[in-house]
């Protein structure tokens, strides 16, 4: 079923007139560094994909307590829809070309994972000293790379702290070890790599808010993924989403006033 034939459950304010979207209007709004739509997406698909992009932009811009410049990672983020995504994933984020694809008709509900993707490879070279321009954050505090002493920082990597150990500080966390476990069952290296765990939980702090958008995140209460403990559960959950809330916050202060992301 195309997207344009599906309906995406949504309880948010209105951001827009009914059909008053385009993805060159979202570009303009968002100062997203280029969009680009695959030329097998006709028409229809396309007017509907803005629609659904536009209203769960803007509502990940509210839940993160930021602005448009927060979204696309001050204009340096780009979008492709249909297009530049990998054979049979259904949304991608590519570091090399700090881009976000989301296929035409099997990328609902991908984009807060993906787009804390590129959140977490924007926010590591502001967080830590000497690391690649490849480096995610979460990925280089695992390194124990040096941070940079800045409040937004500890308030990051106490989000980090909180998905990848056990409140101890010793241990690893209980999401971690049911996403080891996983891979070990499979024979890979995936669900417990460090930017992978950081996504799906960032996925569950943006499904939590009072604001819901299944075009934007889904899943992590009630999938076979959630249910083998891929995605923070109990009281993991409710910390990782106090220091969750408590980052984006304190960042949305800092942008209001046009402080640094």
């Amino acid at each position: 079923m195309s997207i344009d034939a599906r309906e995406f459950y949504r309880q948010g304010p209105m951001h827009r007139r009914e059909g008053a979207s385009s993805f060159a209007l979202i570009r303009r709004q968002f100062d997203f560094r280029s969009i680009e739509i695959g030329r097998w997406v006709t028409r229809s698909e396309r007017d509907r994909a803005a629609e659904l992009f536009h209203d769960a932009l803007c509502d990940l811009m509210l839940i993160l307590h930021g602005n448009e410049a927060l979204i696309s990672l001050r204009g340096s983020l780009a979008l492709q829809y249909g297009s530049g995504g990998r054979p049979g994933v259904s949304a991608h984020y590519d570091p090399s070309q700090r881009s976000f694809s989301l296929a035409k008709n099997a990328g609902p509900g991908s984009i807060a994972h993906e787009w804390f993707h590129a959140f977490d490879h924007y926010i590591a070279q502001k967080c830590f000293n000497n690391v690649s321009a490849s480096t995610f954050a979460s990925v280089a505090w695992l390194a124990n790379a040096a941070p940079l002493n800045h409040p937004l920082n500890q308030r990051l990597l106490a989000c980090v702290h909180a998905i990848l150990l056990h409140p101890d500080g010793q241990q690893p966390s209980a999401l971690f070890n049911d996403s080891a476990a996983m891979d070990k069952a499979h024979g890979q290296l995936y669900y417990s790599k460090p930017e992978e765990l950081c996504a799906r939980a960032f996925e569950a702090f943006v499904q939590d808010a009072s604001i819901k958008n299944h075009f934007l995140v889904k899943g992590t209460k009630a999938s076979p993924e959630a249910a083998r403990g891929l995605y923070p559960q109990g009281e993991q959950r409710e910390r990782i989403n106090a220091r969750f809330s408590d980052y984006f916050a304190s960042l949305g202060k800092a942008l209001s006033k046009e402080g640094p992301l």
